[in-house]
């Protein structure tokens, strides 16, 4: 099956460096950042796990659980725990799943045949509260992921999904976002009192909510 953005994240039970985890329930009502590994003792994969382990409070802060997946089994997932922080100096703070019989990479779509027929895409989701799919990202295997940039993006997921605006290329969080072409200006006017910087009628720069 193929996954696409506001599709319903499917559901698994798996071995994990946690015990038998059942997504559903791991989720709960939180907001998920699932990301895959080809398999476990990678070198790009290894500094990527140790970064995530460094940043994993700042999506704490945002009501944000962290999942990794390998298709290697439990026991080269732990051995592979110590190496990342033997080398990166941060310990795995969260669970890491063996998917061991490849169920959840047929599940969420991470093999791809024309890459390697027999290993998982390096993929990124992110899925909210209501186990949608929000962002989809996936990288080649020469290529470490920018977990910052995933950061940036729950950032301003969760931002527009409270209020209405959208956010411009390289936003950062407490920048200048963009009323959403679909609210008029009366209606605007009532959310945002304090006035925008009308560039052209369809482009309403105003400053962050809440910041």
């Amino acid at each position: 099956m193929t996954i696409r953005l506001g599709d319903i994240a499917p559901d698994f039970t798996q071995d994990s460096t946690d015990g038998k985890i059942n997504f559903y329930d791991y989720a709960g009502d939180s907001w998920v950042i699932l990301f895959s590994h080809p398999k476990d003792f990678t070198p790009v994969c290894t500094t990527e796990l140790g970064y995530m382990a460094g940043l994993k409070p700042e999506f704490d802060k945002r009501g944000v659980k962290v999942l990794g997946l390998s298709v290697d089994g439990l026991g080269d997932h732990e051995k592979w725990a110590d190496d990342i922080k033997q080398t990166q100096g941060n310990s795995l703070n969260f669970p890491l799943v063996a998917d061991h019989d490849k169920t959840v990479a047929g599940l969420y779509d991470m093999i791809h045949p024309n890459a390697n027929d027999t290993l998982t895409v390096r993929s990124v989701f992110v899925i909210d509260g209501n186990k949608k799919v929000r962002l989809i990202l996936t990288y080649p295997a020469s290529t470490g992921r920018n977990f910052d940039e995933i950061l940036r993006v729950v950032d301003s997921l969760q931002l527009t999904d409270k209020h209405k605006v959208a956010t411009p290329v390289n936003w950062q969080d407490g920048g200048k976002c963009i009323i959403v072409p679909a609210l008029s200006n009366d209606d605007a006017k009532k959310l945002f009192p304090g006035g925008w910087d009308e560039q052209r009628p369809y482009l309403r720069v105003v400053d962050q909510p809440g910041a």
